[in-house]
């Protein structure tokens, strides 16, 4: 049987949403072991002094399996 722990990490990507989830997996990838899933919690985005999108970001939960 395994157990499983659930932490939040909060990415952004001045490129897009999907940029600013595959870096916030990249970091978790490298702090974490046995990472499984991830569920998107949250989406949002900063709008820069031109009125355009500066920055996406993304607030995941990330599942990994803890070691015995």
């Amino acid at each position: 049987m395994s157990v499983a722990r659930v932490t939040e990490i909060k990415a952004s990507s001045k490129k897009s949403f999907d940029d600013a989830i595959a870096v916030g997996l990249s970091r978790a990838n490298k702090t974490l072991k046995n990472v499984k899933g991830a569920w998107i919690k949250e989406q949002e985005i900063s709008i820069g002094d031109n009125g355009k999108i500066d920055e996406y970001r993304v607030l995941m939960k990330v599942t990994f399996i803890l070691n015995d």
